[in-house]
């Protein structure tokens, strides 16, 4: 028998000047789902989510109310954790399973999560932050955790040089934090790309592009911008280390990306992200981690990575055995499969 189900994402889910991990998590597991036997029709709704026009509430409003009686719909928690008014005239006749990628936090996402027959979270982290929060019934909270491809193995300089961050340039990724970590090296040999978005914080790219020039560093740090496929797999394929500095993080994707190519990460303890960098199988560490918003303790960290060749070695290896145990695409979208099969 074959499946239906309506999903509803933001205007930009296929956007590739606006990546980002919940979109890529987006198109993966509606596109597993189709080559799985779903029928699947998308609905991007246009709007600024999480703060739509009345606009884009309207026309939301319109395509829910436009559903057969009975349909099963999958709405991206960054469109329904706005809108509890509209969810609420509809949980009585569909079936609402919310996606929660990053929690808005807030009374609208605990009032409209309250009308979901399932919700979905991307990694454990967000369960356990939702149901402490929320107070959601557990039953209803499930997990499907983000997969990654399998790539080619990323030697490595040997001097460990060529850092990489891949984040959107927003304040809780921590851009100014590695910046400042970065001034605190600067006698070391190293360059940083930053790779993704610089339009979501326009006045905070402004920002961190004069707090770059001012520490001299604009020979060394580049905001490359946006970079999806091809053009950002080469920039993995480049790099002796993945950094990202972020302050909140719910799961963390490049950073089972990076692993996925055997380079190590650097990254910060905030929400999801130790349980996504996790250990190798022998229970080595593929990477560093450090507090975030903490510059002396990550440029401590980026001291030791960038003089000690043992330590280097000895996490490239620890990042070449995690490739072993990462999930793949296909069991992120069984696992969404039997969450949505869970509402019938």
């Amino acid at each position: 028998m074959t499946r239906t189900l309506h999903a509803v994402l933001p205007g930009d889910v296929d956007d590739p000047d606006s990546p980002s991990g919940g979109n890529r998590y987006d198109r993966r597991v509606l596109d597993g789902l189709s080559a799985a036997g779903w029928s699947v029709h998308e609905h991007p709704v246009p709007g600024d989510w999480p703060h739509p026009a009345p606009a884009n509430r309207a026309a939301l409003a319109g395509m829910l109310g436009a559903l057969p009686s009975g349909s099963l719909v999958l709405l991206d928690g960054l469109v329904a954790g706005a809108v509890p008014e509209i969810l609420a005239p509809n949980a009585g006749r569909l079936r609402l399973v919310v996606l929660v990628h990053l929690p808005l936090g807030g009374g609208a996402e605990r009032a409209a999560l309250r009308h979901a027959t399932v919700v979905v979270a991307t990694s454990t982290w967000t369960r356990r932050w939702l149901l402490d929060r929320y107070r959601l019934p557990a039953d209803r909270v499930r997990v499907a955790v983000p997969g990654v491809d399998r790539a080619a193995a990323v030697p490595g300089s040997p001097a460990g040089g060529r850092l990489l961050c891949v984040a959107a340039v927003t304040p809780h990724k921590g851009h100014d934090t590695l910046v400042a970590a970065l001034a605190a090296v600067g006698e070391l040999d190293w360059r940083c790309d930053c790779l993704g978005p610089l339009g979501r914080d326009p006045g905070f790219v402004e920002r961190l592009r004069r707090q770059i020039a001012a520490l001299g560093l604009a020979q060394r740090v580049r905001l490359v911008g946006p970079r999806t496929g091809p053009a950002l797999a080469a920039g993995y394929a480049t790099a002796d280390l993945l950094v990202l500095a972020s302050r909140v993080e719910t799961y963390g994707m490049v950073v089972t990306e990076a692993l996925a190519r055997g380079v190590p990460v650097l990254t910060t303890t905030a929400g999801g992200l130790p349980a996504t960098l996790g250990r190798a199988p022998d229970g080595a560490a593929p990477g560093l981690l450090v507090p975030p918003d903490d510059p002396a303790a990550l440029a401590g960290a980026l001291r030791r990575w960038l003089t000690d060749p043992t330590l280097r070695n000895r996490l490239r290896r620890a990042a070449r055995d995690r490739r072993e145990t990462l999930t793949d695409w296909t069991t992120t979208t069984m696992s969404l499969a039997a969450a949505l099969e869970g509402t019938e």
